[in-house]
């Protein structure tokens, strides 16, 4: 860890709450409100959260599947996202969710018209706004905990 936290306290709530209690608890109530919120389907919210978080190396980020009503990705899932270019286990949205998320990560500028025919082709403006958002949170705060080492403690609450 690249943070030092008082004896007895946990890790996450000192590093998002009190060392910054003006920040932490807005900026975790911003990474909550993309899971509790979202509209989009389960397969390309979890292709996007998974790239991004194999592109951060994120710990936790990589080990988390999102649940809802009882159902989440299925295995293998994880190894599709990497192959997200070549995998028959994608529809074009997960793939494009997949796609969009690398892009956004690593080479935002090259965000051609193309790429936004293909997009706007498969996704509503509410839609790409919405991922647009949910990119930004996963890219932010699992490069945050991944650098200063949180990672591997990181615990997501319930949602509500």
């Amino acid at each position: 860890m690249n943070i030092d936290i008082p004896g007895g306290k946990d890790p996450i709530g000192y590093v998002w709450g009190e060392m910054v209690p003006g920040i932490g608890p807005a900026a975790a109530n911003f990474s909550m409100a993309v899971y509790a919120h979202t509209t989009l389907g389960l397969r390309e919210f979890e292709a996007a959260r998974l790239r991004i978080a194999q592109i951060n190396g994120c710990v936790f980020c990589l080990d988390w599947r999102t649940e809802r009503d009882g159902e989440k990705v299925e295995d293998g899932f994880l190894d599709a996202v990497t192959e997200w270019r070549t995998t028959t286990a994608f529809d074009d949205r997960t793939r494009l969710a997949a796609e969009y998320a690398e892009r956004y990560a690593v080479d935002h500028h090259g965000l051609d018209g193309e790429f936004w025919d293909r997009m706007t082709a498969h996704y509503s403006q509410v839609e790409i706004v919405e991922l647009s958002m949910c990119l930004g949170s996963w890219l932010a705060f699992g490069r945050l905990n991944h650098v200063l080492g949180l990672d591997a403690m990181c615990m997501l609450p319930n949602k509500p």
